[in-house]
């Protein structure tokens, strides 16, 4: 078993990828700033060694890097990276010192969708900081990869979902109460049609992709992979469902962006926008082919799971939700 290093450890993804790791006899090192406990629960949190570093900080006084080369691991998970120069101060420090690096990248490193499902050979015209950032430390990896054996696999995952947080709405913003409006069969007004598509992915599911790597170490090397549920969902059907969900024939009403965003809270509207002017769509035959990656959730299988914790949470009001 190997000793793995997660860059990240109690955010959304490592919240379920630990205890993975854990379970299947890893000594895992969980880096984090220390100020956060992981979504869920667990025992098996308590075999696991916690290391507390301030990536900003740390960065800022280029010991990053060294710092986490310095805890002598097999691989190296990083889920928080969002720079190129973050990026190379880690690699650089990691060279030729371990024997496979996880980066967790995003699907946004392709913008728009053009050919559906988008497979992760097709030609990427990112925008936007995050998006174009990530699609630079995507070139960068590989390239290392090709030129200089460096022994990297890229996940991008989409909309991330689980219990603990607000999933993406089937407004395309991040705003519970779009879950109330649903619940108490008020009307929702979806901009455009609601064709634009979303791709949501179970954070577990994504910890699955990770340890499929790990354990296909020498098929998922040099190589990036689609984090996704089998499906996208469109607006309108991702609505209509969670009306169904909560026991309601759907209520949806439609305008132009445009007229839609005027009605809308400002940022709500604007990271809508970025969601559907992205609308990403992407297929996982290259994960399924080369890994056996079978996500466990549909997309509204993990939706309803996050929304449900709200409702017990109360941060969603419903009469009688169903589940």
């Amino acid at each position: 078993m190997s000793k793995i290093v997660v860059i990240g450890a109690t955010g959304h993804i490592g919240t379920y990828l630990v205890p993975r790791l854990v379970m299947a006899g890893h000594a895992v090192i969980a880096v984090s700033r220390g100020q956060a406990q992981p979504y869920q629960q667990s025992p098996v949190w308590n075999h696991v060694q916690r290391v507390s570093l301030d990536r900003d900080a740390e960065e800022a006084s280029g010991s990053f890097g060294t710092a986490i080369a310095a805890l002598g691991a097999d691989v190296v998970v990083d889920c928080i990276c969002f720079t190129p120069a973050s990026n190379r101060q880690l690699v650089e420090a990691l060279a030729g010192t371990i024997s496979h690096f996880i980066h967790i990248g995003t699907i946004w490193t392709h913008g728009t969708s053009a050919v559906v499902p988008t497979p992760e050979s097709a030609a990427k015209y990112p925008f936007g900081d995050y998006g174009v950032q990530k699609a630079d430390i995507e070139a960068d990896l590989l390239a290392r990869a090709r030129l200089q054996g460096f022994p990297v696999t890229i996940l991008h995952p989409g909309h991330i979902v689980g219990p603990g947080w607000a999933p993406l709405n089937p407004a395309g913003h991040f705003n519970p109460a779009v879950f109330s409006t649903i619940a108490r069969n008020e009307t929702l007004q979806l901009p455009n049609f609601g064709m634009e598509t979303v791709h949501h992915v179970h954070a577990d599911d994504i910890a699955q992709l990770v340890m499929r790597a790990i354990d296909n170490r020498q098929a998922a090397l040099g190589e990036a992979f689609h984090a996704v549920s089998e499906a996208a969902l469109t607006l309108r059907g991702y609505a209509e469902a969670m009306y169904r969900w909560f026991g309601h024939q759907p209520n949806l009403a439609f305008a132009p962006y445009a007229e839609w965003a005027q009605q809308q809270d400002p940022e709500e509207a604007q990271a809508t926008w970025e969601h559907v002017a992205r609308s990403p769509n992407c297929s996982i035959d290259k994960g399924r082919r080369l890994l056996g990656y079978a996500p466990r959730y549909t997309s509204l299988e993990a939706v309803q799971e996050s929304v449900s914790w709200l409702l017990a949470q109360g941060q969603v009001a419903a009469p009688h939700p169903r589940g």
